[in-house]
């Protein structure tokens, strides 16, 4: 699940990115997210209950 918000939040910075340059400050905003969202998947670690 929280690969999958990576992932979604990684195509929309790019989209953002490549497409919206007056938004700079949300397309940033999502990057940040999305490497939080990955660092909090490796410090968890894989959990086979959940």
């Amino acid at each position: 699940m929280l690969w999958t918000i990576t992932i979604v939040l990684l195509v929309l910075w790019v989209l953002g990115f490549t497409s919206f340059g007056s938004l700079g400050a949300w397309v940033h905003l999502l990057l940040v997210l999305a490497v939080i969202s990955v660092a909090i998947n490796l410090i968890r670690g894989r959990n086979p209950a959940a």
